[in-house]
């Protein structure tokens, strides 16, 4: 292995006719060439070129040594031009994971360009509403929710997403008609139960006001779409991102309430395990992730814990 440099010089000066041409393409002097050549000599106890002023001539056991080493650089060679079409095209594998609520339309709306133009791209999709540990799983690119705390990880912000709150026009037609924040006490809530949930909502209101609730859920699950399928169900009243419900909104499946009250809005990240270069997938994804879900391209870096 400690040859291999010295391999390379040979194969080099064979294949330029001269030791001056090879350190010309090598980018170095002709007497650390022929040094490298003397070196490989004198580990190998063998006589590979015979030096006149005005030629090299290869010996036998230097001709049969020429041929594994050409062969050596050319795997080299393509080893190098497969690196740069990592970095310069979208190719091989790419591990993205997301929240469950992110499986339908808000991710292949906003990849399938990506699968469309580079055919040499692959995906592999893993939905999670909890966070898992993106070096473990071998994960390229995970798109985060929330407030992010402070890691290791590289955190590209996508968008602000607002929450609504909504119920199905069947709930509604059950229980008297909500006009503040504090009559959701009343109603059966369904929320999430997982770490990064916040257990308060903030309403901001008409002039000013403001609401702080803590509701009890009736149904708490990890998991939004199977909230959201008990909302559709009418079985009570949650809190959803906007567009994830945007669509049963518009259609009337949905009936978002308090629309005069507003609750903080929350950021979308793409989240990667590496600060250095990222490949061309990675860097495709992340905008392509971007122009369909919006927002900013601000990089912003949370310090080791």
């Amino acid at each position: 292995m400690d040859n291999l440099r010295g391999m390379a010089v040979f194969a080099t000066v064979v294949a330029r006719g001269s030791m001056a041409a090879a350190a010309e393409a090598l980018g170095m002097t002709p007497s650390a060439v022929s040094q490298q050549i003397r070196k490989l000599e004198a580990h190998a106890q063998v006589t590979l070129l015979h030096r006149t002023t005005r030629k090299l001539t290869l010996t036998e056991a230097g001709e049969a040594f020429y041929r594994s080493c050409a062969q050596m650089l050319a795997i080299a060679e393509e080893a190098e031009q497969r690196l740069g079409e990592w970095r310069e095209a979208p190719v091989g594998e790419l591990r993205l994971a997301a929240p469950v609520g992110f499986s339908g339309k808000l991710i292949t709306e906003a990849l399938r360009p990506l699968l469309e133009n580079h055919r040499q791209l692959r995906l592999q999709l893993f939905f999670h509403d909890e966070q898992i540990d993106l070096i473990e799983q071998r994960i390229d690119l995970a798109i985060r929710v929330g407030s992010l705390s402070d890691s290791s990880l590289v955190a590209r912000h996508l968008a602000e997403w607002n929450n609504v709150v909504c119920a199905a026009p069947a709930y509604l037609r059950r229980i008297a008609p909500i006009d503040h924040p504090q009559q959701l006490q009343n109603v059966d809530w369904l929320a999430l139960n997982t770490v990064a949930h916040q257990a308060y909502l903030n309403f901001s209101g008409p002039g000013g006001e403001g609401c702080k609730l803590r509701l009890e859920a009736r149904v708490a699950a990890n998991s939004m779409i199977a909230l959201r399928q008990f909302t559709l169900d009418g079985l009570g009243v949650s809190c959803q991102p906007e567009p994830e419900v945007r669509e049963a909104l518009e259609e009337g499946r949905l009936v978002r309430l308090l629309p005069e009250w507003t609750l903080p809005p929350f950021g979308i990240y793409a989240v990667t395990p590496r600060r250095d270069a990222q490949p061309a997938k990675v860097k495709v994804a992340i905008e392509a992730l971007r122009r369909h879900l919006g927002g900013s391209t601000t990089l912003r870096f949370h310090a080791p814990v």
